[in-house]
């Protein structure tokens, strides 16, 4: 797996946590004493028809596991959109081109040859595409705010199915 940032980036993500065992169990202790929602709604995308095509392509190819996290695609369903892990790993494809891609001190990350831009946020962090024809947006929950896993994962369906813009 190769993952790398781009810019003046303040860390450095890895391909899995330091400390995975004891974080396991803290969530599966938080996760008994909270609802995660599977089915909860999820904002499907509205590309152009040539993206949409390119999108179902994507939706074709996508691993039915990411990091040990079994598919479970979000409501309403679509082929627009994916799921892992009751909506712990989620992916949008054919979203608009976000507005901090507009912002040069931007942070990105290079996973297995597919760039994503970098939006911390409370819930967990948010990677969309950049240099596809298309934007792929992925949220994640926080367990993800250290470990690239899901986009190194994602990789070779976003490289086989989304062309390169540059």
């Amino acid at each position: 797996m190769t993952i790398s940032r781009h810019r003046p980036f303040r860390r450095r993500l890895s391909g899995r946590p330091l400390v995975r065992l004891p974080a396991v169990l803290l969530l599966a202790a938080v996760a008994g004493c909270s609802s995660t929602d599977a089915s909860a709604p999820v904002a499907v995308p509205s590309p152009s028809a040539d993206e949409a095509a390119l999108c179902r392509a994507l939706h074709k190819e996508l691993p039915k596991t990411v990091s040990d996290l079994g598919r479970a695609d979000p409501e309403p369903s679509s082929e627009l959109t994916a799921g892992w892990g009751d909506a712990a790993i989620v992916l949008r494809c054919g979203v608009p081109r976000p507005e901090g891609m507009s912002d040069a001190r931007s942070d990105a990350v290079e996973a297995n040859g597919v760039n994503w831009m970098l939006e911390e946020r409370d819930s967990g962090p948010r990677f969309t595409t950049t240099y596809r024809e298309t934007y792929v947006e992925v949220t994640m929950d926080k367990r993800f705010t250290h470990d690239s896993t899901p986009l190194a994962e994602l990789a070779a369906p976003v490289k086989k199915t989304i062309p390169s813009s540059l």
